[in-house]
């Protein structure tokens, strides 16, 4: 599970709650306050009002609920293996080198990834270098355009909260002008309206930025490792030599992460 992800979540709320129920005066908690933000028209005529509007611009039931399902991907730890995907090629390479491309047949067995061994098989195939890269990066088109349609709901989501909760607040207001006779009301009335723009902001800013933050980063993060594949094994198939393929691939990297490689390369054998 992704501590900074499910962290995050957790501490915003409990710090708006200690925002709400902290007093000044007696340096104590006012429990009692927090009834007064709990309203349940108003949960009806945001959440109800953001999710019923990204739900009728959903191609499918199956797709809306699918991208609400997709919240648990911002909860998983993608791991960050674009050096373990390089070694790995590295590999490969030097397979390809010693025993001849047909080798890597047998290789891909042991590989999990169903990408990268996709690759492999094309290679062993035969299959010429620019159909490869064609396959390939048609493939992580496809990817990516899967990924920021789910991006997209959350981002549209993110717009539909203020928007809904600037509606609850406009009814709100209408009630209350109803009643100016009882200047009693004004007050507290003025407060229920209010109230429902804390809860479009809250669903906008705590859950649905950031989560479509989170899955922007894991998609950038796939599509590099991904690209990097595309680029080790159009390498291997060119027959190039695999101190040439560390170094061009390492060029994906940060120069912390290349720093780390080679520190942990050192001393070793990747030769041809």
């Amino acid at each position: 599970m992704d501590m900074a992800t499910i962290g995050g979540l957790i501490l915003s709320f409990i710090l708006v709650i200690f925002g709400i129920v902290f007093n000044e005066d007696t340096l104590g908690f006012d429990f009692y306050k927090l009834g007064s933000f709990i309203n349940y028209p108003s949960v009806l005529i945001t959440f109800g009002g953001s999710f019923m509007a990204v739900y009728t611009a959903s191609k499918s039931t199956k797709e809306f609920f699918n991208n609400l399902k997709s919240f648990k991907l911002a909860l998983k730890t993608l791991p960050s293996n674009e050096a373990e995907t390089i070694t790995t090629i590295i590999e490969l390479s030097n397979v390809a080198r010693k025993e001849g491309l047909l080798a890597l047949e047998e290789a891909a067995n042991g590989i999990e990834d169903s990408f990268l061994k996709k690759g492999i098989l094309l290679i062993v195939d035969g299959t010429d270098p620019e159909l490869v890269r064609s396959i390939l990066e048609t493939e992580l088109i496809s990817i990516e355009g899967r990924h920021k349609k789910t991006i997209s709901f959350w981002e549209d989501l993110a717009t539909m909260g203020p928007a809904w909760g600037m509606i609850g607040t406009l009814i709100g207001l209408i009630n209350m002008l109803k009643q100016m006779n009882d200047p009693d009301s004004i007050g507290p009335s003025m407060a229920v309206a209010l109230i429902t723009t804390l809860y479009g902001s809250m669903l906008a800013n705590w859950i649905c930025t950031p989560i479509a933050t989170k899955l922007k980063s894991n998609n950038d993060t796939e599509i590099m490792t991904k690209e990097v594949m595309v680029e080790g094994l159009l390498s291997i198939q060119a027959g190039e030599n695999p101190r040439v393929i560390e170094e061009k691939l390492k060029s994906f990297l940060p120069p912390v992460m290349r720093s780390g490689m080679s520190e942990e390369n050192e001393g070793g054998e990747v030769n041809g």
